[in-house]
């Protein structure tokens, strides 16, 4: 069995991920709002009504704006863990609320969904492995470093969306205030392109099919920089930059190490629409 996967907004002003098979779906957090939700998924030739669980990372408002009307239109279940809860405040129905703990997994349909702890300035932020069958995707992002459990999911994975938030030299010589700055760089903030290099050619396998390079900084970064500094090591990895503005292709993940493109979307070529946050 084959795990479809589409990034349908990552960057700062939201970020909500898809994941699923032919029988059962879920979305990783829900930062965008329920129209533009679906209006993406229906693009990507996706119905809403698969959608089975919102798995949600942590409680930072790019992660939840469209959850509460999300899970409340569809009557979806939302797992979090009680902290991200108690920190976000979400007005979530009742019936539909399920907390998860560190290194659990949960079955949703014949999705399994693992859930471990990261490094990030959040109450209590996690990091999911989702898998179907014997493939496996890794959902990485908002990550202050790439610590052990991050490295052990990142190793088992066919394919992985991960962070590169920002270009070390765009962030130091950037208008941000110095604290700012330090807060993004300083170990609970975010990893920049070359540490998500360095996590990509230090613990990929054979097996990583594709990386969907995620959360870029719409000041601090820029998808050719980030896309020029992957692809002479890419080997066969496939990789993508994610965008903050529309949803990417529909790819379909297998196990025989091919990645399928499902759904082609007419893109503008203007690059002033591929600013990234």
């Amino acid at each position: 069995m084959s795990l479809s996967i589409a990034s349908l907004n990552s960057g700062s002003n939201g970020n909500c991920y898809y994941l699923g098979n032919q029988n059962d779906a879920i979305l990783v957090d829900a930062g965008i709002s329920l129209r533009e939700t679906e209006k993406r998924m229906k693009r990507l030739g996706l119905l809403m009504e698969q959608i089975k669980a919102i798995f949600i990372s942590h409680e930072h408002i790019d992660h939840i704006t469209g959850l509460p009307a999300i899970s409340k239109k569809y009557q979806i279940p939302v797992y979090l863990s009680e902290k991200t809860y108690l920190n976000s405040r979400l007005p979530i129905e009742e019936h539909l609320l399920h907390h998860f703990s560190a290194d659990q997994e949960i079955n949703i349909g014949n999705i399994q969904i693992t859930c471990f702890s990261k490094k990030h300035d959040a109450a209590d932020p996690f990091s999911f492995l989702v898998s179907s069958a014997q493939v496996r995707v890794s959902v990485i992002t908002d990550i202050g470093i790439a610590c052990k459990q991050v490295i052990k999911y990142f190793k088992q994975s066919h394919a992985a969306f991960l962070e590169a938030n920002y270009d070390e030299m765009m962030l130091e010589k950037g208008h941000y205030p110095y604290h700012l700055k330090n807060r993004i760089r300083g170990g609970l903030g975010h990893i920049s392109n070359e540490q998500a290099l360095e996590l990509f050619l230090a613990h990929r396998t054979p097996n990583l099919q594709q990386v969907i390079l995620s959360h870029l900084s719409k000041n601090n970064n820029d998808p050719a920089i980030v896309a020029n500094l992957f692809a002479p090591h890419a080997g066969n990895t496939e990789i993508i930059v994610a965008s903050r503005y529309q949803e990417s292709a529909l790819y379909t993940i297998s196990s025989n190490t091919s990645v399928e493109k499902q759904t082609t979307i007419k893109r503008p070529t203007q690059l002033s629409l591929f600013n990234y946050g």
